[in-house]
């Protein structure tokens, strides 16, 4: 159960970032909205917020989800080949 996400930051960097089954949890629990849903209810803080908690669980950030979110310019759906 993963999801990919690209994310674009505001210095020019592109990364692709795996969601796994803990960040869906993390999200299910902050939004009360079942992952089934997110098409429905897509928002750009949810998908952000997907990519931020893998960014965080990884070690890869140690920013909070809003001075994170100031470092990104865009995020969409990734490639899902993982």
């Amino acid at each position: 159960m993963n999801i990919n996400l690209l994310v674009k930051f505001n210095d020019g960097t592109d990364k692709e970032i795996t969601g796994t089954a803990a960040d869906i949890v993390a999200f299910e629990e902050r939004f009360d909205l079942s992952m089934a849903q997110l098409e429905k209810h897509v928002r750009v803080t949810h998908l952000l917020f997907l990519a931020w908690h893998a960014e965080k669980r990884t070690g890869a950030s140690k920013l909070t989800f809003e001075k994170w979110v100031e470092t990104v310019d865009a995020v969409e759906a990734g490639d899902a080949k993982k």
